[in-house]
């Protein structure tokens, strides 16, 4: 018989394909409703499926049309006021200090509120809303049914992750995205639910949008070693592109905060902006999907390229930073795809023997930039993969978006997911370690038997072989600072806090700077 953990693990595995089937439907429901109200409210005409914004016609309807989006937004958020921003900062705020439990309501009003925003003409793209809802119904079904903090936070995990996967058509990144900025652990128990969630999701785009990569690019060459210092200058690049961005969101963010006015009014506001911005260029309005295409695939002019992508830009920084309901990840798409492509034309203008197209330095830029602004950097070198399937990508993807990352490390204290959850007095520890109290045993760190200490029957005991983190627990449950450890039935030691935290010191030793070969050389007198 497996024992209870084994069986858990079968039950959330089996919650977690519900929910990815329920995200797929999700995600088909919101590109439907948003091509809907694009189309009625932009282009004035009937239909399910979203258009090429390259139509769109310079109009003053554009940004009435926009505040019309912003009013409905602000009404919604006083329902439900969790719907401001992208979403994901409040997802995981819910799993550090909420218990992974999402309101109902955001099942609903999320979606609906991205929708109206988008298709109104906001510069966002469908994901981050997608990802949201995905996860509050993974919380919703978490919430119906008796189960602990953790496994709700893998089920909203893999609804966060099914989402991705459903609008994307991207598995492998979506689960390491909710790794890398939802579950904050890397285990069996979370790994397996998470990956069934998103593979059903993957399957449910699959069979709406085909099994095609999501973006039709051209085949880009990347001649290999030679031209690796191009792609680590890109991402050096990259990575300022990435402070930029994610100051200048902040910055915008702190410019609303100090309006007379009240809350309600500033998606109405950032409408009025961005609408205004967009009449340079239409195009940068709306989800902006086909956009990208272009500019990896070097359809556009470099003049077009550059106004396009600086418009998309303030466009966004005034619309996302206005609390208004919409995601990072399409308008960071375009605007990083469109910096690479100016890197890779000023590249091959000064280096013509790089011999790389600037569409490849788009398709690198996307990842590097993205990467470094959210400090998921493994999450987006996969996701640009798989957006675009071409496996000669992968040596530049990861060297540019490393180097894009440790740019964004000196100069960013916080990412585009954890800066409001820092204002609100929160702090992400998002590395992912080895917890030192899970590899020492308790036979390391125990102190001997006192003397004269009063050791009967019912003093809580452990094991030798027991890890700390049990002594730990047990502990905490029998709320006590004294467990006897016992080996074949005789006393052979007691653990107490203080030997707990000498487990946390050892891990600390590890990181103390010890004599290299060099410092041990002897020095030659003169």
């Amino acid at each position: 018989m497996p024992d209870r953990s084994t069986r858990r693990l079968f039950v959330i595995t089996a919650l977690a394909a519900v929910v990815g089937l329920l995200a797929g439907a999700a995600a088909w429901v919101l590109l439907k409703l948003i091509g809907l109200i694009t189309n009625i409210a932009l282009f004035h005409r009937f239909g399910w499926t979203s258009p090429s914004f390259s139509t769109l016609h310079r109009s003053p309807m554009i940004v009435v049309a926009a505040v019309v989006g912003g009013l409905l937004v602000s009404l919604l958020a006083l329902w439900s006021p969790v719907i401001r921003g992208h979403g994901i900062p409040e997802a995981m705020e819910a799993v550090l200090t909420k218990h992974s439990r999402i309101q109902p309501r955001t099942a609903v009003a999320k979606p609906l509120s991205a929708a109206i925003s988008i298709g109104t003409g906001g510069p966002f793209g469908a994901e981050g809303p997608i990802i949201v809802t995905g996860g509050a119904l993974g919380s919703l079904i978490g919430q119906l049914l008796p189960m602990t903090a953790s496994e709700r936070k893998i089920l909203l995990a893999s609804g966060a992750a099914a989402g991705m996967s459903a609008t994307f058509g991207t598995p492998l990144a979506a689960v390491v995205l909710a790794i890398e900025l939802l579950l904050f652990e890397f285990s069996t128990r979370a790994f397996i639910p998470l990956v069934v969630a998103s593979a059903v999701a993957g399957g449910v785009h699959a069979g709406i949008f085909g099994s095609g990569a999501f973006f039709t690019v051209p085949d880009h060459r990347f001649s290999g070693l030679g031209t690796l210092p191009a792609f680590a200058v890109l991402g050096l690049a990259a990575g300022v592109v990435a402070v930029v961005v994610t100051k200048g969101l902040f910055f915008v963010e702190h410019l609303y905060r100090r309006l007379p006015v009240s809350e309600f009014w500033h998606p109405i506001i950032g409408a009025v902006g961005f609408a205004t911005v967009g009449l340079i260029a239409p195009r940068a309005l709306g989800v902006g999907y086909d956009a990208i295409t272009d500019v990896l695939s070097n359809r556009l002019a470099l003049g077009t390229l550059a106004v396009l992508a600086g418009v998309k830009l303030i466009a966004w920084w005034l619309a996302l930073a206005s609390g208004t309901s919409g995601g990072t990840l399409a308008p960071m798409l375009l605007i990083s795809a469109g910096f690479g492509s100016l890197f890779g034309a000023a590249a091959n203008h000064l280096f013509p023997s790089i011999g790389v197209s600037q569409g490849a330095f788009a398709l690198v830029a996307m990842a590097a930039v993205f990467g470094a602004a959210t400090r998921a950097s493994f999450a987006s070198i996969i996701f640009v993969f798989e957006l675009t399937g071409d496996y000669k990508s992968i040596l530049p993807l990861m060297l540019a978006t490393v180097m894009a990352d440790l740019v964004a490390a000196v100069f960013l204290q916080e990412s585009l997911m954890t800066e409001k959850l820092s204002r609100r007095g929160l702090r992400v520890h998002a590395e992912l370690e080895v917890d030192a109290l899970r590899t020492i045993t308790v036979a390391d760190v125990m102190s001997p038997v006192p003397e004269h200490a009063q050791l009967n029957g019912d003093t809580p005991s452990v094991r030798p072989d027991d890890i700390v983190h049990t002594a730990l627990e047990r502990m905490l449950e029998e709320e006590t600072e004294l467990l006897a450890v016992v080996d074949h039935g005789e006393i052979v030691g007691v653990c107490r806090p203080g030997d707990v935290i000498r487990a946390r010191a050892r891990r600390l030793e590890h990181e103390r700077v010890q004599p290299g070969w060099l410092t041990r050389l002897p020095k030659r007198r003169i």
